[in-house]
């Protein structure tokens, strides 16, 4: 499966024009088994994935397999680097689009990403970020969460 998606970088939570309170939001925790090529584990609340990513950066493959809670914990204790711990909040925008919004915790915090996946590259390309959108990072590997992990 492709995974096209831009990145933000969000200064302040104050200054949305909502509050992710009010939106629906999952706990995740994710480990990296390896960073290049990217094999990720994540617990995403009680679900549970192994996951491949591709070389990219706005537009890269993504596969991800099922894994139970015990193989997670099993391979939690392999993971390099830091372990991810972050709060994301589903953000509906127009157009069918959603904004996942990452508020970092631990080590990481206060750092706040967002992300929004396309159905294609043209759609991503053309779309106009509104204002609340600080700094754009898509092409940055520092705000990739393999590069976050690394300690």
């Amino acid at each position: 499966m492709m995974e096209i998606e831009r990145k933000f970088l969000i200064k302040s939570l104050e200054a949305l024009p909502f509050s992710p309170a009010d939106y629906p939001c999952r706990e995740i925790e994710q480990g990296y088994l390896c960073t290049e090529p990217v094999v990720r584990i994540r617990r995403d609340n009680d679900n549970y994935l192994l996951t491949y990513k591709s070389k990219g950066l706005m537009v890269r493959e993504e596969y991800n397999l099922p894994l139970t809670a015990g193989a997670y914990m099993h391979l939690r204790g392999k993971t390099d680097g830091r372990l991810i711990a972050k709060t994301r909040y589903i953000i509906p925008l127009e157009n069918g689009l959603d904004l996942e919004l990452d508020v970092f915790h631990g080590d990481l915090a206060p750092l706040v990403l967002a992300e929004i996946e396309f159905p294609d590259e043209g759609t991503a390309a053309a779309y106009q970020a509104p204002a609340w959108l600080d700094e754009e990072v898509t092409f940055s590997p520092a705000y990739h969460n393999s590069t976050l992990s690394q300690v």
